[in-house]
């Protein structure tokens, strides 16, 4: 065999002869966000493994986000029989504090407030479904964004609408990672500076058998009312307990450190792998991120309105900005609430505060997507 024909066989099997514009759009947008996360220092842990998993899933030839390939592997084993899931939530519950809501237990009703993001993103969906070519089923996965929370999203999407999968996903993941870029704003225009630094009464401590049993009623009537999303709300309240048991330290930090973290890493590589150029340029990609960033906003702004009549209502002080940890993103939000409480007040503690409507509200966006599986899965 001559060189030129060793050379002619080594072209035709590269890439470069099926790389499509696509494609090169698709591996540019990864890098972009690499870029983000590393210039930027914006929550690099989600947008790196999920710019490495788009960047993978559009090689030509390589096949890795097929169905034999390793990511394609990873797709079925961690989303559609929810091992990533189940993993991602033990992980969040070692995290959780059911203490700041017992204590304030009004604050959970900043948690629902933020659901109604959620909503008025479904009916939104539902009015442009002509324009994007959203079903019902797509509008309620397109609705969760609202809630800000890409486990919940990915597991309503693998259930109800898989063709949009990657694209609801990436939105998600994208929001979380930029919500202390987008939420601020929000919060700066609704809230005064005097109410910036209103300082809210320290919480009272609550006791490990009140929060043992809080975690333990939260899985009870989940079973009983929205079954659907028994596995995910059963992993976080496991993962909440061995928290508050305090008798398995070892366990409660290999839940919310390395197992977490390794899950993230997962999760991250499966949602870019489901973005092949084929899949995510089209109109209804556009339309999942526009009524996505609507959801956010509209999330955070009727949590943060609500806290503001609490705290006009109430008589204990409710400082505003807590209203935006009612989106389910846990713990971004609440740090989120508490940077920008203390850019007015350095000594203002409002993490512990934001805890309660950022449990509450990761509860309501589980109960809701169970709400949308049980009508219409």
């Amino acid at each position: 065999m001559s060189d030129v024909t060793v050379l002619a066989n080594f072209w035709k099997s590269s890439g470069i002869t099926v790389l499509t514009g696509g494609q090169v759009l698709m591996i540019a947008i990864g890098f972009f966000l690499v870029f983000i996360a590393v210039i930027k220092k914006l929550q690099a842990q989600i947008l790196i493994p999920l710019a490495l998993g788009i960047i993978l899933a559009n090689v030509p030839i390589s096949f890795i986000s097929g169905p034999t390939g390793f990511l394609g592997s990873l797709y079925s084993f961690g989303i559609v029989k929810e091992f990533f899931l189940i993993f991602f939530f033990i992980g969040l519950g070692a995290m959780a504090d059911f203490g700041p809501l017992i204590a304030n237990p009004k604050t959970g009703l900043l948690g629902l407030a933020s659901q109604v993001g959620i909503f008025v993103t479904f009916i939104i969906a539902l009015l442009l479904a002509n324009t994007f070519g959203f079903s019902l089923k797509s509008a309620a996965v397109v609705g969760i964004l609202g809630a800000a929370d890409g486990a919940t999203a990915m597991f309503l999407s693998s259930k109800l609408s898989p063709e949009i999968f990657g694209a609801v996903v990436v939105t998600a993941y994208f929001y979380i990672a930029v919500l202390p870029v987008l939420q601020p704003p929000i919060m700066r225009m609704l809230v005064t500076e005097e109410e910036r630094k209103i300082r809210m009464q320290s919480l009272k401590g609550v006791s490990r058998a009140a929060k043992l049993v809080t975690a333990s009623l939260v899985l009870i009537l989940c079973i009983i009312f929205v079954p659907a999303v028994s596995p995910l709300v059963g992993a976080f309240v496991f993962g909440n307990i061995l928290k508050e048991s305090r008798v398995a330290d070892k366990l409660t930090k290999a839940a919310r450190d390395e197992l977490l973290d390794i899950t993230t890493i997962f999760l991250g590589l499966t949602a870019g792998s489901m973005l092949s150029a084929s899949s995510f340029l089209k109109l209804e990609t556009l339309g999942i991120v526009i009524l996505g960033f609507l959801a956010v906003i509209t999330g955070t702004f009727t949590g943060v309105l609500l806290a503001k009549i609490m705290n006009k209502l109430s008589k204990e002080p409710v400082n505003p900005l807590i209203g935006a940890a009612g989106v389910s993103a846990l713990p971004v939000a609440s740090r989120v609430v508490y940077t920008e409480g203390a850019r007015y007040d350095a000594k203002n503690q409002l993490l512990l505060h934001a805890m309660g409507p950022n449990v509450a509200g990761l509860i309501a966006s589980l109960i809701t997507a169970g709400i949308f599986l049980s009508i219409l899965g």
